[in-house]
């Protein structure tokens, strides 16, 4: 118990001063995950879930999953090219996955990015996984069209049509749309509904729909 209480100890301190030296985006969340995988690292061969607040936030992600083993890191607020120049090293690389699901992009499109930009980070990101991991499987969740953006829903299609049709190209990588099971039939808009009152961030019920899509896959 001594022991594991000073490798934590160590590995916090030498966190921190990395972070504090490279200017690392939201080095609190990264130095908080850092600090959990010292106690208790996942075992290699997990289910792996990164990416913005739609991950971070699905509170009850791991039990949806109970039995399964779900590493759940998401970083509110972080857009995708952070992903490939800040995060992988910390925040995927070390867990060795059999899976990892992707959920970014709807935060670099908000910033003013362009849908090619969003697809070419996230091919960019690709490149590293599988340089880095070359058995791991790649899951890109679509971006979803939230209430409270609309003004970037034409955006947001590009950007998902243009991952769709790159990830069609790509061994062990898969395009999965959770973005078509947010929209009311009717209207084929975002049904509020599934929203919190930010309309930015999903419900438990918004979550149900992304959960139907997605449970052929994790296993």
């Amino acid at each position: 118990m001594k022991t594991k209480l000073f490798l934590f100890l160590i590995i916090s301190l030498l966190s921190s001063q990395l972070y504090a030296q490279k200017g690392f985006p939201f080095d609190n969340e990264i130095h908080a995950f850092k600090q959990l995988d010292s106690l208790n690292m996942p075992k290699p061969g997990g289910i792996l879930f990164v990416g913005s607040s739609s991950i971070r936030l699905w509170d009850d992600l791991e039990q949806r999953y109970a039995g399964k083993p779900i590493i759940k890191r998401g970083v509110g607020g972080s857009e995708l090219w952070q992903w490939v120049q800040y995060f992988p090293q910390y925040l995927i690389y070390p867990y060795k996955p059999k899976k990892v699901f992707i959920y970014a992009g709807e935060n670099d499109i908000a910033s003013g990015r362009s849908a090619e930009d969003v697809a070419g980070n996230f091919e960019k990101l690709w490149e590293m996984i599988r340089k880095e991991l070359p058995a791991t499987e790649i899951y890109f969740l679509s971006i979803k069209p939230s209430p409270s953006r609309a003004k970037f829903y034409a955006v947001v299609a590009a950007a998902n049509s243009l991952i769709k049709t790159s990830v069609a190209k790509k061994p062990k990588t898969k395009y999965i749309d959770v973005a078509s099971t947010i929209l009311d039939p009717k209207t084929q808009l975002p049904d509020s509904s599934l929203f919190k009152p930010d309309y930015l961030h999903l419900k438990s019920t918004g979550y149900d729909r992304w959960q139907t899509v997605l449970n052929k896959y994790v296993k």
